[in-house]
């Protein structure tokens, strides 16, 4: 656990020390606060001794609220200048924080998704990575502002009379033993109240996702009773942790309340002895109760610690997350779009189960070829192997003759265009959605995609036009419209290979046929795969390629493969019997 935390440790000062001006001057401004602490007991130990005694002042009387208030304005302008100063260190921090977990997100592998839940990945960044900075922001400050006023205030004790002094140190290693005691519990709390603070996100997100389907099937009690138990789960937590803060406190207080109860004493006794005057005694007693304020702020920061170091494992953990690899050789112009797939195996990364078995398959430039088969075939699994979303266990699959392996991803994608039956859209404007992924967006292509798709009426009828937004993945729009909008994006992209994964389903009888007619002639001179479970959809493919167990079981065209009365044939008399 210790070689985690200073490697941690070491992480976290690399990124801070970035801003190491702002961090010098905040630590000025705090040895600046730190020596005011000093100026009130001495200026009342002075007072005491030359202003109630009816002895002569050395001094003018109005030094006495100019140097008072001198103190607090001093004091005021280091502390605002300190919380400033911090709050721009950890406010860039966190920027670079969570712009470095979403950065990653972009470039994990996409099984990193079936691993984690959404909740998961909003709670790091949102929370967690406000957990961290939170930490940096109080410990940076109470432990630099509040050492170096402890240390200032007992080299003042230590001046002032060292022999009491030595009383008032036996609080600090009191303390650290009350620190030592309770750090292991709150790691452990810290890190289970995480978790299950990112299921309770979870539990949210998908509440608000599923919003309709939780009313239709009656959803409402179930789902109450799931947020209530996390609630109730990261409550106890919450409750568990202040308690082993907390105990610190009073514990604390007793230490420090024997130590001036024995400084106390024995100062009494000493000022018999010696000429101690009332000035020196309450100078000594008001710095050591100012010590203790200080002292009980470096005993808390434990608790901030805990958490933070809790969060930073878990932001890290996120960050140093294997991406994809971007090198390979890199497609020059538009690829001819021919597809050789090789003694292909694949199972998916923690299963056993193989989801496609010794795969051979050659698809010619342009041609389209149709994947069927019952829920579970492989059809989904061929195709996610194409854009690299997953790499086969054994084989390999060529683009014009080259290994999908030795591409860069993003040249091979780039001749990728994918329009699935799950929709995904933007809260963006209508052309942002078309023209997504380009950065300088041609309008002609933009109203090219729009006729074809037949998204031209809808247009019309918008109130801005192409600029209209479309809300939360496109929930402003009916379901045919939205199919329709992806498909436009696919338009758009003029990829060498298309892959359409029920591109229809959401569409009207009418709507379908108009999209389809767009799509046949998208698909000419393009190389095409289209799942499809509609059959009436694909019979005119190039070939249809029959996936029965990850296994490829027949390949031919509509018409011979019904001659053949086998497994296709079965399929489609299952389709069309009355």
């Amino acid at each position: 656990m210790a070689k985690i935390n200073s490697s941690i440790i070491k992480r976290l000062w690399t990124s801070v020390s970035k801003y190491g001006m702002y961090l010098f001057w905040t630590i000025i401004t705090m040895s600046g606060t730190a020596l005011t602490e000093l100026a009130l007991p001495w200026g009342l130990g002075k007072l005491l001794d030359h202003g109630f005694q009816g002895q002569r002042m050395h001094f003018p009387l109005w030094y006495v609220p100019a140097g008072l208030i001198g103190i607090f304005v001093v004091r005021g302008f280091c502390t605002f200048t300190t919380s400033y100063l911090m709050s721009r260190i950890t406010v860039n921090l966190l920027n670079e924080l969570r712009a470095k977990i979403f950065s990653k997100l972009l470039h994990v592998p996409v099984g990193f998704y079936h691993a984690e839940s959404s909740g998961r990945i909003i709670n790091t960044i949102m929370f967690e990575a406000q957990q961290i900075v939170e930490m940096i922001k109080v410990s940076i400050t109470t432990l630099f502002r509040d050492s170096l006023t402890v240390i200032a205030l007992m080299g003042y004790l230590v001046w002032l009379n060292w022999k009491l002094t030595l009383v008032t140190i036996i609080l600090i290693p009191g303390m650290t033993l009350l620190v030592r005691g309770v750090s292991k519990r709150l790691r452990k709390l810290n890190q289970q109240s995480l978790e299950v603070n990112g299921e309770l996100t979870q539990v949210i997100e998908e509440s608000t996702r599923a919003h309709q389907v939780i009313r239709i099937f009656g959803g409402q009690d179930y789902e109450q009773k799931r947020f209530e138990e996390k609630n109730r789960k990261l409550g106890s937590y919450t409750m568990k942790s202040t308690v082993a803060v907390s105990f610190t406190t009073p514990l604390t207080q007793i230490l420090a309340s024997i130590a001036v109860a024995v400084v106390i004493m024995l100062a009494l006794a000493q000022a018999r002895k010696d000429a101690t005057t009332v000035g020196d005694f309450v100078t000594f007693i008001t710095a050591m109760m100012m010590l203790l304020t200080p002292l009980k702020r470096l005993a808390d920061l434990n608790g901030p610690i805990q958490r933070g170091m809790a969060a930073a494992e878990s932001v890290f953990g996120m960050v140093d997350t294997e991406a994809e690899l971007e090198t390979g050789r890199t497609i020059e112009g538009r690829a001819r779009g021919q597809l050789s797939f090789r003694t292909i195996e694949f199972a998916y990364p923690g299963q056993e189960q193989t989801a496609l078995s010794n795969i051979n398959l050659d698809i010619a430039a342009g041609e389209t070829i149709a994947l069927v088969g019952m829920s579970g075939g492989g059809k989904t699994s061929l195709v996610n192997l194409v854009p690299r979303f997953y790499e086969p266990n054994h084989g390999e699959i060529l683009l014009d003759g080259m290994p999908l392996s030795e591409l860069s991803l993003k040249s091979l994608r780039q001749q990728i265009a994918m329009v699935s039956q799950n929709v995904v859209l933007f809260d963006d404007t209508i052309s942002a959605n078309i023209a997504y992924g380009d950065a300088a967006p041609d309008q002609q292509r933009i109203d090219y995609a729009i006729d074809s798709a037949y998204l031209r009426d809808l247009i019309n009828e918008m109130p801005d036009g192409l600029n209209t937004t479309i809300g939360d993945n496109g929930m402003r729009l009916s379901g045919g419209q939205r199919q329709r909008l992806a498909i436009a994006r696919a338009i758009y992209k003029n990829a060498s290979i298309l892959i359409l994964d029920e591109a229809t389903s959401a569409l009207d009888s009418e709507s379908e046929r108009a999209v389809q007619a767009a799509l046949d002639e998208l698909m000419q001179g393009r190389t095409t795969l289209v799942i499809a479970h509609r059959l009436s959809t694909i019979e005119r493919a190039s070939r249809i390629v029959v996936l029965v167990d990850g296994k490829v079981v027949e390949v031919g065209t509509h018409a011979e493969l019904l001659a053949r009365d086998s497994a296709y044939a079965n399929l489609h008399r299952l389709q069309f019997s009355v």
